[in-house]
């Protein structure tokens, strides 16, 4: 792929078990289990799938004792499957007793996760935070500071909102909300800090469900601080809604330069795969220019010319085909994920969109001639026909792999 079109907002460079994020380092995928951690096969299974899927770092809840000890259990066999993907430790409420018990799971960890809304209240708080933080400190983990709208600080909302209402022009109430979230997680790094956290070991979040909350409150963070942020939308809700309200809030920041490491909160669909928030993520730094992960298919809609399936099952076959591929495919031919094919259905744009792209093929519309032209570097090589175009055009896509990305050394 060519040269970003974006240009990065400046954050610092953390270093989260064997990544970068941050820095000049590219935008990460992450996602979260939502099995009991405590069950270490099914842990680490789902955290194996997420990783093959090309998430780059998976969070785990750990919410009890049980969990906080099957954390080094998870990490220990996703290192006998060769996995090294950065584990990341989602506490609430008890975290600071969970990680000093358990100093196994404070160290197989690669980064915590601290609320500030849920840690605590007053004098109470201050210590629970410090303990978290000083054992970042000790154990020279990444912490990610992240401020949700659904649990702030209330010690925090009610002063800001009591002097918003004394204030001679008071600020709508869903301003005040969003500088609660920016004021929360500069406060909370700050006090990171005093305690010893270097800022190449913070990461902040300010996670909201409303988009255009979501990119108030991001431009403002990245405007007054330079830690790496993580983006989110929070609650995103499930199928299409989700991934259109996650895409509307992120592509808007992204393009503006703003975000180190992204994750889609999809609700999964009754016993769909919990990858399908890593896909989505991944599309939406692909299709923004920002980052490669598999070739893309374009592929035409479908109109009156084409009253025959068989380019839409062609499309869905080749852009499965070429997901499965990408584990094979990455190592062995390094450059891979930039191909583009292109499948398409009708003489209208079918020669053209295949021309464009670095392999395509055109298959005949309602009507027209049932033969299928297939273009290699805008030059038309081959013309399929018969029962066997899909299967041929998938060993044409092969052998243009293997001719165009040689392997590695």
């Amino acid at each position: 792929m060519s040269e970003s079109p974006v240009t990065r907002h400046p954050t610092v460079a953390v270093r989260v078990g064997p990544i970068l994020l941050g820095g000049d380092a590219p935008i990460r995928v992450q996602s979260m289990t939502n099995t009991d951690t405590a069950d270490v096969a099914a842990t680490t299974a789902q955290v194996a799938e997420l990783a093959r899927a090309g998430s780059e770092l998976v969070r785990l809840t750990v919410n009890t004792e049980q969990a906080a000890a099957a954390v080094p259990r998870i990490r220990d066999a996703l290192e006998r499957q060769g996995l090294d993907v950065p584990l990341i430790g989602d506490f609430h409420f008890n975290g600071h007793k969970l990680l000093q018990r358990h100093p196994a799971c404070a160290e197989a960890l690669a980064k915590y996760r601290i609320n500030p809304g849920n840690v605590g209240r007053g004098a109470r708080r201050d210590e629970k935070f410090a303990a978290m933080i000083e054992t970042a400190c000790r154990f020279d983990k990444a912490v990610r500071i992240g401020v949700n709208w659904g649990s702030m600080d209330q010690e925090l909302v009610v002063r800001m909102m009591d002097e918003n209402a004394r204030s001679a022009t008071p600020r709508d109430n869903q301003e005040v909300i969003r500088e609660i979230m920016v004021v929360s997680a500069l406060d909370n790094a700050r006090r990171a800090e005093e305690l010893g956290l270097g800022p190449d070991r913070i990461v902040l979040s300010c996670k909201m469900s409303g988009v255009q909350d979501l990119i108030g409150v991001y431009r403002e963070l990245a405007r007054r601080c330079d830690h790496a942020l993580h983006l989110g939308l929070t609650e995103a809700g499930m199928g299409s809604k989700g991934i259109v309200a996650s895409t509307a809030a992120l592509a808007v920041l992204l393009q503006e330069g703003i975000g180190d490491t992204i994750r889609i909160s999809l609700t999964p669909e009754p016993g769909g795969s919990r990858t399908r928030e890593v896909i989505v993520a991944q599309e939406i730094l692909q299709s923004m220019e920002l980052r490669s992960f598999t070739p893309m298919v374009v592929a035409c809609p479908g109109c009156g010319r084409t009253s025959s399936t068989l380019f839409q099952q062609l499309a869905r076959d080749i852009q499965t085909y070429l997901r499965e591929q990408m584990p094979r495919w990455r190592d062995r031919h390094p450059g891979v994920e930039g191909l583009s094919v292109a499948v398409m259905g009708c003489v209208v744009n079918g020669p053209g969109e295949s021309k464009h792209a670095d392999i395509g093929i055109s298959l005949p519309g309602t009507g027209e001639t049932p033969v299928a032209p297939v273009y290699e570097d805008g030059v038309r090589t081959v013309t399929l026909k018969g029962e066997g175009i899909a299967a041929e055009f998938q060993r044409i896509v092969e052998r243009y792999v293997e001719s165009h990305y040689p392997p590695a050394d």
